[in-house]
């Protein structure tokens, strides 16, 4: 599924369709990021602006690792799994400066 795609399903979705797995909300507290934000950032998918699907474990269950630009030195990284509802796996602040720097310097 194409990112646009993955867009439009997410505005399809509320407040209450999303739900965070313990492993998210410690790594969101840890990481000083706001549920609020993240919530609203998966509802209302305008920021969102490069997403791909990985195997996910269960049947009727896709994956996907979403990158959302909040300004020009930070994006959010989380993991969904979307089925009946959507389900925070992860949730990860990137420094988009020091991102750029590391992959300049690495070797692929």
């Amino acid at each position: 599924m194409k990112t646009k795609e993955l867009k439009e399903r997410l505005r399809g979705y509320s407040k209450g369709d999303v739900i965070f797995s313990k492993h998210a909300k410690v790594r969101a507290i840890q990481r000083k990021i706001d549920f609020n934000e993240i919530i609203e950032n998966i509802i209302n998918p305008d920021k969102l602006i490069f997403a791909f699907q990985q195997k996910a474990r269960k049947r009727g269950e896709e994956k996907y690792v979403c990158y959302f630009i909040l300004s020009n030195t930070l994006c959010h990284r989380y993991a969904l799994i979307i089925n009946k509802r959507i389900i925070i796996c992860t949730a990860m602040k990137i420094n988009r400066r020091w991102q750029r720097r590391t992959e300049k310097y690495a070797k692929v």
